[in-house]
């Protein structure tokens, strides 16, 4: 089931819908010119692996619990926490129990 991107001014739920027979699961909710906006969901246990992003993103854990490592260290996050990561910082994501974030991506 595709969700539908946002339009500007639109208001969307971030929440998984009831009717999803896919249940909770990573979508983009909108991407722009400038902004890309996800919805990340990870299983306890799952990790995703090292990797960076031409830009700079913000994690913020909606629910759950999220460990994000970086060069600076390790950072646990937990709903209603953001970390802030600079363009091209390496970084991996793990799930220290069921977890939802909001990943925005600036864009070129």
């Amino acid at each position: 089931m595709a969700i539908a991107h946002a339009t500007p001014g639109q208001a969307i739920d971030i929440r998984p819908a009831a009717a999803d027979p896919d249940g909770a699961r990573t979508v983009a909710l909108f991407k722009s010119r400038d902004l890309e906006v996800m919805r990340l969901v990870l299983p306890a246990g799952k990790a995703l692996p090292p990797h960076k992003v031409a830009r700079e993103i913000t994690i913020q854990c909606i629910s759950g619990a999220l460990a994000v490592n970086t060069a600076a260290g390790r950072h646990e996050l937990k709903a209603g926490q953001l970390l802030y990561l600079d363009r091209e910082a390496m970084h991996d994501v793990q799930a220290l129990e069921d977890a939802m974030a909001l990943v925005t991506v600036a864009l070129p």
